[in-house]
Formats: C-alpha cells, sequence, structure tokens
C-alpha cells in the first residue's frame, strides 16, 4: 500500500497555519486552557452547587475511599470548577496536583475511536467492510459453540464475517480476558494477548482464539480497541503512537499524553492504590510484572488501554467532543463523524453488556468506543439524551453530555479491594451537576 500523508493532517497544516497567521504570537495562547477557572456562574452552575460538588469530591478522599482525585466540570467552554485533594502516592505523600499523570487505562479507546474515524474520513475503509478486509490474519475465524468442563471446545464456521462496525461496538464476539469462566478468555490470558510485544504480536495471537459468538449476536466488551489501532497503523503506513502524536496530541496541545512516562516526568506519575483490610486504610500497589512498566519506552501501544495522560489533556480532548470535532482552530474531525461517534449502534435488541439471556443495561448503547445513553428514564441517569462516556480500569471516567455542551473528568488510581460502604462517586457527581444548572 502506499504511504501518504492522510487528508486529515494535511486539514489540520491548512488549519493550524491560518490560526497562526490570525493570531501571530498569540497562537499558542489558549494551549493552557483548562488551567483558569471561569466560575460557577459564568459556566451556567450555582455557586452553592458547585461549592457541593468540590466538598463532596473532598470528603470522599477524605474518607479514604481514594488516595487522591482531581476532577474537572466546564459547560459552553467555561470551566466551572478544576480541583485536587489528597496524594498521588501515599509512600512518599506525594500530593496529587493539576498536572499529575495518571494511567488512563480503556479511557485510551475513546482516542483511538478518534484515530480511526479521521481515516474513515480519509477514505481508507467503511463501517460494513468485513474486519478481515484490513486483517487478513481474521479470514479463517472460528466462533466457540460450546466447551466442557475440561476446557474442550466444539467450533462452528462463521455465518459471515465480523464488519469494522462491530469491531467499534464490541459486537464482533471476540474477547478480551478480563473475565473467566469460558476457554476463550483463558486463551487470552494464557497466551498473554494484552501483554504482547507490540500490535503484531498481538493480532497473531488473537486470530488463533476463536470467537465468543457468531458477529452481531451479542456484546462482549473486547480487544476490538487493540485492533483498532492496529488497523489505524496498517492504514496510515505510521506506528500507532505517531499517528496519534502527529494527528490528535500536537494538534490540540496534548504534550502530557503517552504511551509511557517520559523520565523527567516520573516525578508526576501517580501510582494506584487499594483498602488494606488488616491495616484499615489505603496502601500502594506494587507495578505489575507480568508486562513492561508504564516506564519503558518500548511496551506495546495498546489501543485499547495503553495511555498515560493529565487532566489537562483529557479535557482538551473532551472539549473537542463537545465542539464537535476542533478546538483552538484545529480540526480534527467533521461534526458529522462525531455524530456518528456518539450515536449508538448496536441491535435493538441489545444493550451495553447485554445478549441473549443477558439484557445488559436499560437505556444505554454503543457508538464507536463510547457508551451512549440513549434513553436517561430507562438508564436511571440524569443525564441528557445522548450522553457519552466511558472509564479505565484504575476507576478514571468520563462523559459528555451533547445537549447541554458539557464535559466532566474524574481522576483517580484505585483498583482491587475498596473501603467497605465506599461511597458512589460517580453517581454523587453526577447528580449534584445536574442539580446544580442554573436554568
Amino acid at each position: 500500500m502506499k504511504t501518504v500523508v492522510p487528508i486529515s493532517f494535511q486539514k489540520f497544516l491548512v488549519t493550524f497555519t491560518a490560526s497562526f497567521l490570525l493570531l501571530g504570537s498569540n497562537a499558542f495562547a489558549d494551549s493552557a486552557w483548562p488551567q483558569v477557572e471561569a466560575g460557577a456562574n459564568v459556566a451556567g452552575f450555582t455557586e452553592q452547587g458547585i461549592a457541593d460538588l468540590d466538598a463532596a469530591m473532598e470528603q470522599i478522599v477524605a474518607d479514604q475511599d481514594v488516595a487522591g482525585m482531581v476532577w474537572i466540570l466546564a459547560k459552553d467552554g467555561e470551566v466551572a470548577t478544576f480541583d485536587t485533594a489528597g496524594l498521588a502516592r501515599v509512600n512518599d505523600q506525594a500530593p496529587m496536583t493539576k498536572d499529575t499523570l495518571f494511567r488512563i487505562y480503556s479511557m485510551t479507546k475513546p482516542v483511538t475511536g478518534v484515530a480511526l474515524m479521521m481515516l474513515h474520513e480519509d477514505g481508507l475503509w467503511e463501517f460494513d467492510d468485513p474486519v478481515s478486509k484490513h486483517i487478513p490474519e481474521f479470514e479463517n475465524l472460528k466462533v466457540m459453540k460450546s466447551f466442557d468442563d475440561d476446557g474442550n471446545i466444539e467450533l462452528l464456521e462463521l455465518d459471515r464475517q465480523p464488519t469494522m462496525r462491530e469491531l467499534l461496538n464490541h459486537s464482533a464476539g471476540f474477547g478480551y480476558g478480563l473475565r473467566s469462566g469460558d476457554p476463550v478468555n483463558d486463551a487470552f490470558r494464557e497466551e498473554g494477548v494484552l501483554a504482547s510485544d507490540n500490535l503484531d504480536q498481538l493480532v497473531e495471537k488473537v486470530a488463533a482464539i476463536p470467537l465468543l459468538s457468531q458477529p452481531g449476536e451479542q456484546y462482549y466488551y473486547s480487544v476490538a480497541v487493540d485492533l483498532q489501532g492496529y488497523i489505524v497503523q496498517k492504514l496510515s503506513g505510521q506506528k500507532f503512537g505517531d499517528f496519534l502524536q502527529q494527528e490528535i496530541f500536537a494538534p490540540l496541545a496534548m504534550s502530557d499524553t503517552n504511551f509511557y512516562v517520559k523520565e523527567e516526568d516520573q516525578h508526576r506519575f501517580a501510582e494506584v492504590h487499594n483498602w488494606d483490610e488488616e491495616r484499615n486504610r489505603l496502601v500502594q500497589r506494587p507495578h505489575r510484572t507480568d508486562r513492561p512498566s508504564y516506564l519503558d519506552a518500548n511496551r506495546i501501544e495498546s489501543g485499547g488501554g495503553g495511555l498515560v495522560s493529565s487532566t489537562h489533556d483529557y479535557a482538551r480532548f473532551a472539549q473537542m467532543l463537545v465542539n464537535e470535532g476542533e478546538l483552538d482552530g484545529a480540526r480534527i474531525l467533521s461534526p458529522e463523524s462525531i455524530r456518528i461517534m456518539r450515536t449508538n449502534s448496536l441491535r435493538d435488541e441489545l444493550n451495553l453488556g447485554g445478549g441473549p439471556g443477558r439484557p445488559g443495561r436499560a437505556g444505554v448503547g454503543f457508538g464507536v468506543d463510547f457508551a451512549v445513553i440513549y434513553d436517561p428514564e430507562l438508564a436511571n441517569s440524569p443525564q441528557g439524551p445522548g450522553t457519552y462516556y466511558w472509564s479505565g480500569a484504575a476507576g478514571t471516567w468520563f462523559w459528555v453530555d451533547p445537549s447541554n455542551d458539557m464535559f466532566w473528568i474524574g481522576m483517580i488510581q484505585a483498583q482491587g479491594e475498596r473501603r467497605p460502604d465506599a461511597a458512589d462517586m460517580r453517581g454523587i457527581a453526577a447528580d449534584i451537576i445536574y442539580d446544580s444548572l442554573a436554568n
């Protein structure tokens, strides 16, 4: 395949050059956003409501539900609150700061989705393409029909090839290894799929493991977004990380976002904590030894969960989404592409986490690497219709409400056991935010 400069990057160069000529020496003046708070009233909230929100997040930290937290709320491009509490690392008592770096794990997925949609705009793939068009190694995939107590599997041929649309909404049938009790997910762990040396090796391992279901039949949270990263790499002719840096991070001034932590930034890197029942307090978890460290520049560029980022950087990414693809003069995606991403594309009988015998979460579907609340009443959510969201394995979470031009990000680092009776911080934050809207 001929390697070309993606049309999306050409668009960025044109936009950036025009902005620079227009703004002169002030071209980079907005890259510090969202460091300065506009305040509750300017952002469209009550002063008391935002005070209550800050106090609630501070209490969650004080109760040791988490060691520390950074949170930000913005509406109409104005920052209502951007604050911190607690510690980034309990061992050395390092305070949580606005520039603390976090493992964002699966909050990497929406970034990968944006990258893939940029290549869709360049005409390099279509939603109804079979995945095997872009990953030929998948042409001979099989499907697990049943298995016995010894792990022996009965296999079926594919009814049809899974499509790119199904890869994007987790209904293609792939496993992940995050759950147990079936040979497919067991194989993901035994083969160390997520600990692969690179994306080529990951694809090779996935190709040898059967699907959990026929394409389109069920929602299974899966390795699909790592596969998307591989497709970005293949179609662009660039390393996945280089594409993200050139096409997304540089245009959005996301200078803290990468697949590893540079040596000069390691003092800003938060550690992961869990509740220790015997000591009755939070303790710092040791780093994993079954895969390269986040301090290793050679670790796999995982589109499903590999990025490290700061609250500042992810806020710029979220505001680009709120703005339907643009921030500070840099056009990343068209408004139409953003609307496609935030539209539920699961079959009518499926919901988030659903399939035959599994009802899933009512009122919530899935678009392009986001969950989508298509019916807030069914979802028992205070959020506006069309709100889309995702989270990370260490507790980070975000959502964008397009009906209110609003986003929220909560950054924590917590895995494993939690304090007994720990607060539902996500629900508490959402309830207070929506009660605080001035209108």
